[in-house]
């Protein structure tokens, strides 16, 4: 008790659990009710450990808070870091070429994917291919073992196949997962005709269709000279009138774009008239059979004339027949 006749307690039983007695101030009776400050005590004791407690979860929220702001702005730093590293490889192999000769090799990144994933381009099959070569559709489709089925491109193949003058129509489609299918309608070859020293394949209008590289195509109709492509129709009506003759006609020139002249398989030429060809072509049929004239050494028969005929000799078959003629105008004393 102090000078005041005041009751003194010391807190540190609140704070250990210690039962605490309210202390009886001067000039209060002890009824059960604490004072003013002994309810800001109580309050405080009570509160304080919870308000400790939030302070110490807020500072620890914070500090986390801040270390993953961190954490993801060094990781948006790596990443941008390595995407330009990543593009300043790629720009360099590209300009260098090493990522263009890489794609030569294996094939693009994304048709490998294709085929890791199981869309690979394992069978391509080609319908109505009569005059090209699978090789040759392959080629001008640009398809190889590189491509996979996922990323190929049919329309860009059907505008490639649609280059080749051969091909009058064509359709691609993909059966998934590893097929193609590629149907092609070409154009009919009926001749061939020569131009500026090339041998072409023309189609019935006279459409060249390619360029002749092989012996596919030797069996057709030979014709030479401007604008004979788009008269090999009426070529086949005229050697149609030589019957049997016909194997031994070679090919027809067309000469000033006006008549043909027949080239024979021994090389003699057979030069037939502007109008009605098929009246000479008759005539000569008759005549070579008759006379054997494709076993004689002619260089050329004329029949621009109507009604008649004009041989030309070789000049070795010229020469004997002078000499011959010469020595029988001798023989009978006619002059030289």
């Amino acid at each position: 008790m102090d000078g005041g006749r005041r009751l003194l307690r010391s807190l540190k039983g609140t704070l250990t659990g210690q039962p605490f007695a309210r202390p009886a101030f001067a000039g209060l009776q002890d009824d059960g009710r604490s004072s003013s400050r002994g309810a800001e005590l109580s309050t405080y004791s009570a509160f304080a450990p919870r308000r400790m407690a939030a302070v110490r979860r807020r500072s620890s929220f914070d500090r986390s808070t801040f270390l993953g702001r961190l954490l993801r702005a060094r990781a948006t730093g790596f990443v941008l870091a390595a995407a330009l590293l990543g593009g300043s490889f790629l720009y360099g192999a590209v300009r260098g070429g090493q990522y263009q000769a890489f794609v030569d090799a294996n094939g693009a990144p994304a048709d490998m994917l294709a085929k890791v994933l199981g869309f690979d381009l394992d069978m391509v099959t080609i319908v109505g291919s009569r005059g090209l070569l699978e090789t040759e559709v392959l080629a001008a489709a640009g398809i190889t073992d590189r491509n996979s089925l996922l990323f190929l491109d049919v329309a860009e193949v059907r505008d490639r196949l649609r280059q080749i003058p051969l091909i009058k129509e064509v359709s691609v489609r993909k059966l998934y997962p590893d097929r193609l299918l590629i149907e092609l309608v070409e154009r009919e070859p009926f001749a061939i005709w020569q131009k500026d020293g090339k041998l072409l394949v023309v189609a019935t209008d006279g459409t060249p269709i390619q360029e002749l590289t092989d012996q596919r195509f030797t069996e057709l109709p030979f014709v030479v000279g401007k604008g004979a492509n788009e008269r090999v129709a009426e070529f086949l009506r005229i050697i149609d009138g030589a019957g049997d003759l016909r194997a031994r006609i070679r090919a027809g020139i067309l000469v000033g774009e006006r008549r043909w002249t027949l080239k024979m398989t021994n090389g003699l030429d057979v030069k037939l008239p502007e109008n009605d060809p098929e009246a000479a072509i008759a005539q000569f049929a008759r005549l070579a059979r008759d006379a054997r004239l494709l076993d004689k050494d002619l260089v050329s028969i004329d029949l621009r004339v109507p009604g008649r005929m004009y041989a030309r000799l070789t000049e070795e078959a010229a020469a004997t027949r002078a000499e011959a003629l010469s020595r029988n105008r001798k023989k009978t004393g006619a002059p030289t």
